[in-house]
Formats: structure tokens, sequence, C-alpha cells
């Protein structure tokens, strides 16, 4: 037996957190009967609706793609934009883990596991994230304490910060900063250079907890491995 938020999460629909609101919302049923508890378990014989429509028990995939620059973090775009989707070639239904900026390069995850992704993006699971930034203009210790120690963007304090620098270029006016963060507000980075004053000229993640992007160039991308996956929920 299973608890009913958790089977709708595997199956791919929503994450956890808003299959708990379609259940309070008295959108989900179990064989036949509108469930509104959310403690309520199910078995592998239950037959359970979701907005009316019967879901089946997806097998999971899990990618890891090397995002391009000028590839929007969505399963669709109105504008008719590459997405991270498109570069996958998967016939089940996938979605990215967390986003990317459109000029933003790196790491991203893609699954049809709404329970993992919801691990994933959880703050108080503080996921590691690394990101290398070349910003412009020479950066100035203080500054990279001041990242390291927090900085106010959208009116609220960034949590500690690991910084390191990696390289000065004098000549064309530039600094290289890794950063490493486990927040994932919205422009983040950005924001926590602009705040202090400097601009972010380039932005690739290079790492998601463990995970890396070795062997794989820009626009590739591979299966995580089931060792890999256990991981990640550990």
């Amino acid at each position: 037996m299973e608890r009913l938020q958790k089977v709708i999460a595997r199956s791919g629909i929503a994450s956890r957190r808003k299959a708990e609101e379609l259940i309070l919302n008295g959108k989900v049923k179990v064989d036949g009967k509108v469930i509104l508890e959310l403690g309520t378990k199910v078995n592998e014989n239950s037959k359970v609706e979701v907005n009316g429509v019967l879901i089946s028990k997806e097998d999971k995939v899990y990618y890891l793609l090397n995002k391009p620059r000028g590839v929007i973090t969505s399963t669709k775009d109105e504008h008719n934009r590459k997405t991270v989707v498109d570069l996958i070639e998967e016939d089940k239904r996938i979605y990215p883990v967390g986003r990317l900026d459109y000029d933003t390069t790196g790491i991203i995850l893609l699954t049809n596991d709404g329970e993992l992704s919801n691990l994933l993006m959880h703050p108080k699971n503080e996921i590691d994230k690394v990101y290398i930034a070349k910003i412009k203009g020479i950066i100035l210790p203080k500054d990279l304490m001041q990242l390291k120690n927090g900085v106010v963007i959208d009116g609220r304090k960034t949590k500690k910060a690991r910084i390191k620098l990696k390289k000065i270029d004098k000549i064309n006016n530039t600094s290289i900063v890794e950063l490493t963060i486990h927040e994932g507000r919205n422009h983040q980075v950005k924001k926590m250079f602009e705040s202090i004053g400097y601009e972010v000229l380039k932005l690739k993640r290079e790492k998601i907890a463990f995970l890396d992007l070795s062997g794989l160039k820009s626009g590739e991308y591979r299966k995580l491995n089931p060792k890999e996956v256990k991981k990640l929920y550990a």
C-alpha cells in the first residue's frame, strides 16, 4: 500500500505537493470515489483518476542534458522557440527539473518522476548547484565575501554560498567566478552579481549535486543509471 499522493507523483502527472492540492480540491478519484483525505493509501490494483483521467504506472526515465545557449527550459514555447524537451528523443512526457535562463548553458535534468523532481527542487534539501560566471570587471575580495555571506535580491537575503575566484583578465577587464548555491530563485546568480555592481556576461551551470557534464558536449544528453537515481533519492 502507498499513499495516494505518492502514486500520483510517480505517474509523472504532478509533483507530490501538487498532487496533494489536487486531492484537497476533489480532483482525484479512487475506484470511482472522490478522495479528500491526504493520508489515503491505495494498492497496485486501485484505479486512480486525476481530473477524470485514469493514470498509468509509467516507467520512469531520467536524462542529464548539457543545455546550449538559446534554448528554453520548458516543455513548450508559445513563440515556437526550441525547448530542452525538443533536444531529447523520448516518447514519454518528460519535463525539466528547475530552470536555466535562455542564455544560460549547462547541466539540467529532465524526467517524468514528479517525486524526485520535487525532492531536488525543495529548498530544505539543500541540493548544491555549481555555476561558473564570467563577469564584467575585476571583482574585489570584499565583494566575493559579500556573495559568500549572502546578498539581498528581491527584498530577501540569499543563503550562504561557496565562492572561488577562478581567473582575472585585466586586459579584457573580466573575472571568472565559481559560485555554489542550493537555492533556486528566479535569475538568482545574475541578480546576486548585479546586487554588488557586476554584470554577468556568460553563465554556465556545471554541477547538480554529484552530477556533472563529463563527456557531454553542448546539446548532448545521456540517461542516468539506476545507481545515480538511487543516490539522488538518498
